[in-house]
């Protein structure tokens, strides 16, 4: 995958599950949603996630191959949900849990971070909102 931010020109490779790809400086609340998503991907039924600023990400999914199908579906729910919100006039959305029929996706929008948290549908979610929001 290779990224062009002004002049950096940034390059990365998905050998190993957990990949991060850093154009600036990361912010501390980065570094603590980092650190808490670690654990929570350690939890039975989460699959994977990508926390992204808007200079880094850290993506840890398996199977590597479906990277980039899932930062599009992440993204793509994002911005629906913000946008129906907005039609809405439903105010600031907090989280958005979307299901599938085998794997749900949660959304959340924290400051200038934005989380998504893959799982299968069994999984309990409401557990993982709170760990992310401690």
């Amino acid at each position: 995958m290779n990224s062009k931010t002004n002049a950096n020109k940034v390059e990365a490779t998905f050998d190993s599950p957990a990949a991060l790809i850093s154009v600036g400086q990361e912010n501390f609340s980065f570094a603590s949603l980092s650190a808490s998503l670690a654990e929570i991907r350690k939890l039975e039924g989460v699959i994977g996630y990508i926390l992204r600023s808007n200079s880094s990400a850290i993506i840890d999914l398996e199977p590597p191959e479906n990277i980039i199908q899932y930062a599009l579906l992440s993204s793509q729910i994002y911005d629906s949900c913000q946008e129906i919100a907005q039609q809405f006039n439903l105010g600031e959305t907090e989280s958005m849990l979307v299901e599938g029929e085998n794997v749900k996706v949660l959304c959340m929008g924290i400051g200038e971070n934005r989380v998504s948290v893959f799982m299968e549908r069994a999984a309990t979610d409401l557990g993982i909102v709170k760990s992310i929001l401690l």
